[in-house]
């Protein structure tokens, strides 16, 4: 038996393994796709409030300080888990208030604190933002971020 690796063997094993790992590639994509549809994504409660919170969020460019599950800026806090940090799954009601009110007074004017501008947001866009929070609270991050301080 020859110890050499003839052209078409290596021609073989190319188009052998390239066609392997493109399948492998095309089910593990469909795989996180169904994953996201069906489990991860709560879209049950994915209201036309929730889609106008998210608008809201693009509109002001809240990303350019804060992150969402991780992507953004980090000059502000995570705010995909404002919910529950406000305590929105025990007190919704108290969450709403609670953060409304946090939005309404900024900035803050502490001295040696940084300041989030005034955006001056209607009552309905505070209520869409804060809808479109709550939805992404409900979002299966699998343990991201690891911690809820924000």
């Amino acid at each position: 038996m020859s110890e050499k690796l003839t052209k078409s063997a290596a021609r073989n094993i190319f188009y052998g393994g390239t066609a392997f790992f493109l399948l492998l590639f095309i089910a593990l994509s469909i795989n996180t796709h169904l994953y996201i549809v069906n489990h991860s994504t709560d879209e049950a409660t994915l209201t036309p409030s929730v889609a106008q919170g998210k608008r809201v969020w693009e509109r002001h460019a809240c990303i350019n300080c804060h992150s969402l599950l991780g992507e953004g800026a980090y000059f502000a806090p995570e705010i995909g888990n404002v919910w529950v940090r406000y305590g929105g799954r025990e007190h919704p009601e108290g969450a709403r208030m609670g953060l409304k009110a946090w939005m309404r007074a900024q900035p803050t004017g502490v001295p040696g604190r940084r300041q989030m501008p005034q955006f001056n947001l209607t009552e309905q866009e505070l209520d869409d933002l804060i809808d479109f929070l709550e939805w992404v609270s409900r979002i299966d991050t699998q343990g991201w971020p690891p911690n809820n301080a924000g």
